[in-house]
């Protein structure tokens, strides 16, 4: 086979380099390089690297065939580029994080003396969140109440035999746009009520944890009987 023959001829090829520069006292201080194909597999060996080769994997030996210097591929190089290149903006990326966490470290304990003052001031910021939500209840029980009521009002219309004018039926989309409206306001509120208890509840954990001891957290008040 052609290539299984042009293998063995640069092993021997090889071979032979290397036995000469180990008994030629000339040759005793001097190298040998050899290069492999796009595939890895060795395919000559000489003082130097053809041009048709010079970006594949090539070996630099001693005279005693030793090993003494390896050059990866441009294909290899370039991959171990970008592999360092990555591992940087990882590590630049969890340098900032750190300094980020300390920073945050630093404010929570300079800013609280207690887990209590936490919170304290996680109940003043839900009682903001909780009005605001009883208000929105109560505009959107009237909307609601207000959207039935056309509803109910029209449907008599088209029991009665009645055809609906468009002036009607646009109060009644106005008054079901108007109910959404205040359904989504109520449930963004509702977010945001989750989102300062689960806040205040990380810092609370972490606070604890830099100063060491812990208070225990307040119970919810029994439901009342009913």
């Amino acid at each position: 086979m052609p290539e299984r023959s042009a293998f063995l001829s640069a092993i021997f090829a090889c071979t032979a380099v290397a036995l000469l520069l180990a008994i030629s006292p000339v040759a005793q201080a001097q190298k040998i390089v050899c290069w492999k194909d796009k595939a890895g597999k060795v395919v000559g060996c000489g003082d130097r690297v053809p041009p048709e080769f010079q970006q594949n994997e090539s070996k630099t030996l001693s005279s005693r065939g030793i090993t003494v210097e390896t050059t990866v591929s441009a294909q290899e190089a370039a991959r171990l580029k970008d592999e360092a290149q990555k591992k940087a903006t990882l590590k630049v990326e969890e340098d900032r994080r750190i300094a980020e966490q300390r920073r945050q470290d630093s404010a929570l304990v300079n800013t609280y003396t207690s887990e209590k003052e936490i919170d304290q001031r996680r109940d003043r910021e839900v009682q903001v969140i909780d009005l605001q939500l009883a208000q929105l209840k109560s505009s959107l029980k009237n909307a609601a109440e207000a959207e039935a009521a056309l509803l109910k009002r029209n449907s008599d219309i088209t029991k009665s035999g009645k055809q609906l004018s468009p002036a009607v039926a646009d109060e009644l989309n106005r008054a079901s746009d108007e109910r959404k409206r205040f359904e989504a306001r109520v449930a963004e509120k509702e977010k945001d009520k989750a989102a300062i208890n689960a806040r205040y509840a990380e810092q609370r954990a972490r606070y604890i944890e830099l100063r060491g001891d812990s208070t225990p957290a307040p119970q919810p008040a029994p439901a009342a009987k009913k």
